[in-house]
């Protein structure tokens, strides 16, 4: 069995080390020394690092890594074209999905997903490809998981999420509930209590369609009230 572990970078940054008895793997790499204290205190053998994109707030303790470690650093370049990795026998699930940026990853294993900064904790990433019909098909394949899926992000930006949600659903009583469960030294959620406060898992909900139909923004199919909900924010 794999675990996954949280390392904090600056204000809002998450990085995260996959391992399991003797082995592991860094995913967005930038809070390196974080990283090389628990490997040292739990006797784990960095053999490779990965990136869910290349920002440089992701990708920016990769070198030091490697050079207190000599891990392997995974070509991004290759990765897109890859389903999976494997760590001990047991597999890490890639998903390529563009919308934040073209080269976007998400790494699934369990019932843990990975999603760098396409899907955040109440919120999703910038769009800075533009192409925000290849970032709801992205959105969309992630909503295919489980509820019991646990959403690990790339940035605790979840305030900030939950403001805007409850500014566009002062009634949403799941808000006040899903802010209860927050632990800023283990930041997740689950993928089912996305569904009942993220704005842009909920372009198909009655009461977000209300809300775009009252202020007169385009709402008759998915794809329309996806671009809707981003002229909200």
């Amino acid at each position: 069995m794999l675990n996954v572990a949280q390392f904090r970078a600056g204000a809002d940054n998450l990085s995260y080390l996959v391992y399991g008895k003797q082995d592991a793997i860094a995913i967005d790499g930038v809070a390196c020394d974080a990283i090389l204290a628990f490997l040292e205190e739990r006797k784990l053998k960095l053999l490779s690092i990965a990136a869910t994109h290349i920002h440089p707030d992701h990708i920016g303790g990769n070198y030091l890594l490697i050079e207190e470690t000599g891990a392997e650093l995974l070509r991004h370049r290759e990765l897109i074209h890859r389903s999976r990795i494997d760590l001990e026998d047991w597999p890490i699930r890639i998903y390529h999905t563009p919308g934040h940026t073209d080269d976007s990853l998400c790494f699934h294993l369990g019932n843990l997903l990975l999603t760098g900064d396409t899907l955040f904790n109440g919120y999703v990433g910038n769009c800075f490809t533009g192409n925000l019909e290849a970032f709801l098909r992205s959105i969309k394949r992630l909503m295919a998981l489980p509820d019991e899926t646990v959403i690990y992000a790339g940035h605790d930006y979840l305030f900030d999420a939950m403001h805007f949600a409850r500014r566009l659903e002062p009634d949403n009583e799941e808000i006040d509930r899903y802010l209860k469960k927050y632990d800023r030294n283990d930041v997740f959620s689950l993928l089912g209590d996305e569904r009942n406060v993220n704005p842009y898992l909920r372009f198909n909900d009655g009461k977000i369609i209300a809300i775009l139909k009252e202020k007169g923004l385009p709402h008759d199919t998915e794809l329309q009230r996806w671009k809707s909900l981003w002229k909200l924010d």
